[in-house]
């Protein structure tokens, strides 16, 4: 098998020089193409597909705008997809300057502009959904690009990513591009098994070089220096880590302080006129929350930082002014348009989800114009829209992951510091780790150390997947289909690892079996009878154990103040006298308070009577009596040796002396009986009498350790093949109990279904069917439905959400309902899809569908504008599909579309395309 550095050795050699396509297309620019991207644009060309693992920022989308140009050539078709709204709206914009508005087109959930161009830009899930309802826009399709191809990692999504893959026709060519992963060649070969001839290439170059910082106070430290050419972690840094361990210890020592701020901890407007002194801007400084990047902007503000020239704000000015120019006044009151606009002529922003899409898109717009120098943002930059910087900061190293605060992973680390770097415009990037309490400069230089990441699918069958495969290809020919998605094929190389063990621990059994054999007679059959009876007395000691410990319990539960006992054991072993039986002292027994005949007054516990205890004799305890006084503890000492006199007591009982019982006498049946009888059939074996036997014996445990060993990986290997045909039965199961499926037809309610791409798919067609919808207006089936997608930011969010009154507080409990007996299916099909409706957006959405202003609704319901209107979209998408899924002339059909048409105002109509 050769060597993935020899196939890409044999690739070159066969792809030198560049076609008549590739050449025209290098025309194009106005720099020279890095090897990498040549080597996938021949390979295009020459008809394979292309797999392009290669970090943030290096030109990856050069080669799917090589997939446009070839499609142009050839007279056919190219379909470039991209996993959010923005990015498309961006390539859509950035194709149009190329081509022209006549060939590019643009299919999102919010636009559809020329869909039947040669060029189309879109959504992954909207190419899905085309594949599915056998849309006429296929034909004529040559290329595919998948941008962000690594999105199928997604736990949310990423099953569409697979989806596509899959069911794209045969003659499609797929153009996946992806940030730089650890197991490229792997998901290489996927895509090869399932699409045909595809060629990996992996380049892991930086473009532009990443320097790695960390900034405490108001110091700039690189995090490695060189040592005899070879980096290690900066000597200041770890002795200013050390200085701060000790100086916590030194705290703990004098007892709790109260916290000061370390004089380490940088501020955030000190850290932005720091890199500015550095030359280090642009920068985008994550913090990983949306209240922290507005609060941060405004630090900046009130500390009197200004980045821009007069020109530049006064550029800026315009280009505001000019892009939110279709929104009220009313609306940019409420949005805080004026103080948001003198950030941005000071070059300040934030950028986060809860920000309005339009002033998101400013700012995007600006910092890729060098107008904004500073933007503080949430993660979710990093995957979206191009927008590299010259420096990135990092202002904490974990984040808030909707559970618990977790540590930045490396494949984060990476995918944030990788914005860092002007192509073509900065020599060097630079990324800045801001010290914080605890900070672990080996833990800093682990993450910019470790350049990739696995790709692990997420892939799983939904209902909606379920009936439209049903419906194409039959169930069958639909459980193939699954059993090819990367999911299964990650599943089958976990297998084909697992296998080789259990066919390496086969052999080693074979020679175990070869050791023990015994000239005798059967050893393994001996073997398994010594193994019978160990398993017998260890049980039947377990069982004694218990009913002793039971006994020694109610014995000590009966005990009175001034029995004598015997303690059996231990150091307190010998005679003592109750003084209280310590019944209500703990909850793990009684703790009888004794004094012993060295005239100590002790608690013992359960654990000093491994067997039960009788009281030897009684002895009156004085009324006066006080255990603290030695001269009491004498006296009653002293009465305990008159009362006892020379009396012979024997010897203590023992565990063995209690438990004694096995003995030839024992009566048939019995435990003690059966172990007798097979310790007689044991010793008559002809294998008892061989001179080797315990020789044999070590080799019979090792072959019965390594033999449970195997079946184990057995297990897991039976676990995992055919997993996701397993789960596609179990969900055909469920369809089948509810009469969406029949065998290989799909029902009229199955179709409907199939028109429902949504989380809650199952759950929406089974309102549609119950009529749950049926009397209300379009405020309030635009309410219920938002409970579909609506997800609460906080999930243990306690307060109690507002719902319009009436018929849809009435539906909502019955969409509820409906849940609960879905989850009860599911449960009885070992299933977990459907989630309870989220009724936390149901008012917001009742009242701006009734017309209220921004203002009222986003103050009543505590909402960040980008949250409402992303919300609101999301709720218009699914609308749309119910709209269409219901029967023509119906009420729900026609009160869909006129739920879509209120909601569809103001800021929520707003299309970023143009």
């Amino acid at each position: 098998m050769t060597t993935p550095a020899e196939r890409y050795a044999a690739f070159r050699e066969k792809h030198a020089g560049s076609g008549p396509a590739l050449t025209s297309f290098r025309k194009l620019y106005d720099f020279d193409l890095d090897e990498f991207q040549v080597d996938a644009c021949q390979a295009l060309e020459a008809g394979d597909g292309v797999l392009v693992a290669a970090p943030t920022g290096s030109g990856k989308t050069v080669v799917g705008e090589f997939a446009v140009h070839l499609a142009l050539e050839q007279g056919s078709k190219c379909f470039y997809t991209t996993p959010i709204k923005a990015l498309s709206n961006q390539k859509y914009n950035d194709l149009v300057r190329r081509y022209g508005a006549a060939k590019v087109g643009l299919l999102t959930g919010d636009n559809s502009v020329n869909g039947d161009a040669p060029i189309v830009v879109m959504t992954t899930e909207v190419l899905r959904n085309m594949l599915y309802a056998g849309s006429s826009t296929l034909a004529g399709l040559s290329h595919v690009v998948m941008d962000e191809v690594h999105y199928l990692a997604d736990r949310f999504r990423g099953a569409v990513w697979e989806e596509v893959i899959i069911h794209l026709p045969g003659s499609v060519h797929v153009v996946a591009l992806s940030a730089t992963v650890s197991n490229a060649e792997e998901f290489g070969e996927w895509l090869g098994e399932v699409r045909g001839d595809t060629t990996v290439i992996v380049d892991e170059h930086r473009p532009v070089p990443l320097w790695q910082h960390m900034m405490v106070g108001d110091q700039l430290y690189d995090l490695f220096v060189d040592e005899d050419n070879r980096p290690r972690i900066n000597p200041s840094l770890m002795r200013i880590s050390r200085d701060e361990q000790r100086l916590a210890q030194a705290r703990g020592r004098r007892g709790y302080t109260r916290p000061r701020r370390s004089a380490q901890i940088s501020g955030r407007s000190d850290v932005i006129e720091r890199l500015d002194s550095e030359g280090l801007l642009p920068s985008i400084t994550f913090i990983f929350s949306r209240a922290g990047c507005d609060a941060a902007v405004l630090q900046c503000l009130h500390a009197g930082i200004r980045l821009t020239t007069d020109s530049e704000r006064h550029e800026i000015r315009q280009i505001v002014d000019e892009r939110t120019a279709h929104l009220p006044d009313e609306d940019l009151a409420v949005l805080g348009y004026l103080e948001w606009r003198d950030c941005l002529e000071r070059g300040l922003a934030a950028h986060h989800a809860g920000m309005l899409p339009a002033f998101k898109e400013v700012v995007e717009e600006l910092f890729t114009q060098g107008l904004v120098k500073a933007v503080f943002a949430t993660e979710t930059l990093a995957l979206g829209i191009n927008m590299p910087a010259r420096s990135v900061v990092i202002e904490k190293l974990d984040k808030w992951n909707g559970e618990t605060h977790a540590d930045l992973t490396p494949g984060e680390y990476t995918q944030l510091t990788g914005r860092a770097g002007r192509r073509g415009i900065d020599v060097e990037g630079h990324a800045v780790v801001l010290w914080q309490p605890g900070t672990d400069p080996i833990a800093v230089a682990g993450l910019a150390s470790t350049r990739t990441y696995p790709l692990r699918s997420s892939f799983r069958p939904s209902y909606n997947m379920a009936v439209n495969l049903v419906g194409q290809v039959g169930r069958e020919r639909a459980r193939t289909l699954l059993e090819s998605s990367f999911a299964q094929f990650q599943a089958d190389r976990a297998v084909v690892g697992i296998a080789k063990q259990v066919r390496r621990s086969e052999e080693a059994l074979d020679g175990y079996a070869e050791a023990m054999t015994c000239h005798l007679g059967d050893f393994q059959e001996y073997a398994r009878m010594r193994r019978e009876l160990s398993d017998r007395e260890s049980e039947l000691s377990r069982q004694r154990g218990t009913a002793r410990r039971a006994q020694a319990m109610r014995s000590l539960e009966a005990l009175r103040p001034g029995d004598v006992i015997r303690v059996p054991g231990g150091r307190r072993a010998g005679l003592a006298v109750i003084l209280d039986p310590g019944l209500t002292m703990r909850t793990e027994g009684p703790s009888p308070l004794v004094l012993t005949i060295g005239k100590q007054v002790k608690r013992l516990s359960a654990a000093d009577f491994p067997v039960p205890v009788e009281p030897l004799e009684r002895l009156r305890i004085p009324k006066g009596f006080n255990p603290r006084a030695p001269k009491d503890r004498a006296n009653l000492v002293a009465t305990l040796h008159a009362k006892i006199g020379d009396r012979d007591l024997g010897r203590p009982v023992r565990v063995r002396d209690h438990d004694a019982g096995d003995a030839p006498g024992a009566a048939p049946g019995t435990p003690e009986w059966e172990i007798a009888d097979l310790r007689r059939r044991l010793r008559a074996h002809a294998c008892h009498g061989c001179d080797e036997r315990e020789d044999h014996a070590r080799w019979a445990e090792r072959y019965h350790k390594l033999l449970r060993e195997t079946e184990g990986l057995r297990r897991r290997m039976e676990s995992r093949s055919h997993v996701i045909a397993r789960t596609f039965d179990r969900v055909c199961g469920v369809l089948d109990e509810l009469g969406y499926l029949e065998g290989e037809t799909v029902t009229p309610q199955g179709r409907r279904l199939a028109q429902l791409y949504t989380e809650l798919d199952l759950l929406t067609a089974e309102c549609l069917r119950g009529g749950v919808w049926d009397d209300l207006d379009p405020a309030e089936l635009a309410a219920c439905v938002s409970s579909l997608v609506y997800e609460s930011r906080q999930a243990d969010d306690a307060r109690q959400p507002k719902i319009p009154a009436g018929r849809t507080k009435d539906a909502l409990a019955a969409m509820v309902r409906i849940f609960a007996d879905l989850e009860n299916i599911e449960r009885d099909h070992a299933l977990s899809f459907v989630r309870e409706p989220d009724l936390g957006f149901a008012w917001a959405t009742y009242r701006w569908a009734r017309g209220h202003n921004l203002d009222a609704v986003l103050t009543e319901n505590d909402l960040a504008a980008g949250d409402f209107v992303r919300w609101t979209k999301q709720l218009l998408d699914l609308l749309d599909q119910i709209a269409k899924a219901s029967p023509q002339g119906s009420k729900v059909r026609q009160n869909a579309t006129k739920a879509t048409e209120a909601l569809r105002r103001g800021v929520v109509a707003y299309s970023s395309v143009g």
